[in-house]
């Protein structure tokens, strides 16, 4: 049985647009890909404040990525 590898990301440390390497296999995940190349979306988790996470599944090494930090990108957002 193959072992997933999971990792927390928080996306207000992440430097430029979003993109970045997955923690395991480097493999480059972006949002601008809308191909679902080289990741795919597992669960999007939404409170009655927003958005508060991502589950995604790296294609290339099957890690599992919980992208956080939604909370900041919502309150800059709003005063947009």
């Amino acid at each position: 049985m193959k072992q997933i590898q999971v990792y927390v990301l928080d996306l207000n440390k992440i430097d430029g647009r979003g993109d970045f390497l997955c923690p395991r296999c480097g493999n480059e995940i972006s949002p601008d890909d809308p191909t679902e190349t080289a990741y795919s979306i597992l669960e999007a988790i939404v409170s009655n404040h927003g958005l508060d996470e991502i589950i995604i599944r790296c294609n290339k090494c099957e890690s599992e990525l919980h992208l956080t930090g939604f909370s900041l990108l919502q309150k800059l957002s709003v005063h947009f």
